[in-house]
């Protein structure tokens, strides 16, 4: 671009398209392996990366001490994500593989593998077709800094990496009772998981190395290991405890994994607020306006500002109003549209409420390209939503707001002219609260990824949940 025509006027669909393809991301990655590869003849590189289009796929280590469950995690969230479960057992088993010969060689002699054995097996086996399209969870590797510097090296880099922690007598204890199904390699236990049926009861055996002396030895080789493995995984890294019940750590897991991680992409916050009247959306527009410098867009006040500039729209606007009559629609997306395209709105961002309130006025503000890229709905019950409208009051004398309990007149005599608003009636509010329900249904259907909230608390605690899902990245529902 031209320095000489700044400030420069950036069609709002870039940012959002960026923003929906993450273009960011995408180079930040292609970069990433070009220094990693540094192939000979990067175009054909490029264009072969892009086509298995893997960047999304689970890519998840899980580490932890011997009984801590990580085989049993890894191969749950293996289902649960279609995705390839690797183990040292099942990678050295690999048929039609001079590599998975040469380790089962070397295994069955010295009951290990040199870390570079290993770390080809793992490189040749996360280049086939099913690691690449469907992802892949690593059971218990890597095992020592060696190996870890090894699989960075070649550029084998987890999104998410997950520890197994528990006391070691905890540990031992579940040990002791370990067995497994040498049919289908399932792990059970004489006291946590037994099988219900006989015929699986009578096949398990008990594995090697199991007795608690043998386990002691394990667990301090892998304190003195796991130490020097952590630090690698800095941003990626979750420990969670194994001394629960396993159910619980597998859904503890599943939700860290299908969490995205902060991205250093440049972010433009588009947020939408919804809720019933009374919920809040006002104040916690103006609190995000005030600390992010987002333009507060309020449906309502446009519309009054309109008719009080006399303005084009405002001449068009204010028969409705002398009317009490809703504004038709496309005079709304038209004042909007004209305000969102300023560049106030598509440098700093915007935060709206009052529009849309049904799903006709969704699919206008998604077809204009107005896309939200966070919405939020205050979620306040009828009554306190009741409470908090039909006792409000103004001074007609001083202009004063006043709330009979949570901002009662200061005076008998200011309380004895006080007029109440004749929108703020009980009838009146529950006919609003009516058609909001009516139409919040299909709005949350539409915004799938919509965060829901208790608006039905502080202030500012509703903001510090606001805040939170403005700053983290969207959780993935379906991964």
């Amino acid at each position: 671009m031209d320095a000489t025509t700044a400030p420069h006027r950036i069609p709002p669909e870039m940012p959002q398209y960026g923003e929906t393809n993450h273009i960011f991301e995408m180079m930040q990655n292609m970069l990433q392996q070009l220094l990693i590869h540094q192939p000979e003849d990067p175009i054909p590189f490029m264009i072969k990366y892009f086509q298995e289009d893997n960047d999304n796929v689970p890519k998840i280590i899980i580490l932890g001490p011997p009984a801590s469950g990580k085989t049993t995690i890894a191969m749950w969230l293996s289902k649960h994500l279609k995705s390839v479960f690797l183990s040292l057992e099942n990678l050295m088993t690999k048929e039609y593989s001079s590599l998975a010969e040469r380790a089962r060689k070397h295994y069955q002699k010295m009951k290990s593998l040199p870390p570079l054995l290993l770390v080809k097996l793992i490189q040749e086996r996360l280049g086939e077709d099913d690691c690449l399209r469907r992802g892949w969870i690593l059971d218990g590797i890597p095992e020592t800094r060696e190996q870890v510097l090894m699989i960075q090296a070649l550029g084998i880099t987890p999104r998410h990496v997950i520890v197994l922690s528990a006391p070691d007598t905890v540990l031992i204890e579940r040990n002791l009772g370990k067995r497994v199904d040498p049919h289908n390699g399932e792990i059970y236990h004489t006291t946590f998981d037994w099988p219900p049926e006989f015929e699986i009861q009578n096949r398990l055996i008990v594995p090697e190395g199991i007795s608690e002396k043998e386990t002691a030895q394990r667990l301090m080789a892998y304190h003195r290991s796991i130490v020097r493995v952590l630090p690698s995984y800095p941003k990626t890294l979750k420990v969670i405890s194994a001394d629960q019940p396993c159910v619980d750590v597998f859904y503890q897991a599943l939700t860290y994994v299908q969490t995205s991680h902060r991205s250093n992409a440049p972010f433009t916050p588009r947020v939408l607020l919804l809720g019933p009247m009374g919920s809040g959306k006002r104040l916690q527009a103006a609190l995000l306006a005030q600390k992010y410098g987002l333009v507060n867009v309020s449906c309502g006040q446009l519309l009054k500002e309109a008719v009080a500039d006399k303005s084009k729209f405002g001449e068009v606007i204010q028969p409705f109003f002398e009317k009490d009559m809703a504004v038709p629609d496309s005079i709304i997306m038209n004042l909007l549209s004209s305000r969102l395209t300023q560049h106030d709105c598509i440098q700093k961002g915007w935060v709206m409420y009052g529009f849309p309130r049904d799903l006709d006025q969704a699919h206008m503000l998604d077809t204009l390209e107005y896309k939200p890229n966070r919405v939020f709905f205050l979620n306040v019950p009828l009554d306190s939503i009741l409470e908090r409208l039909t006792l409000r009051r103004i001074d007609p004398v001083t202009g004063e707001r006043y709330h009979l309990m949570y901002k009662p007149p200061p005076t008998m005599e200011i309380q004895a002219r006080l007029l109440e608003n004749p929108k703020d009636t009980e009838e009146r509010v529950k006919l609003k609260m009516d058609l909001f329900y009516r139409n919040s249904a299909e709005l949350e259907a539409f915004y799938k990824q919509a965060i829901t909230i208790n608006g039905d608390q502080d202030p500012y605690t509703v903001f510090e949940y606001i805040e939170t899902g403005i700053i983290n990245p969207l959780p993935q529902k379906v991964l």
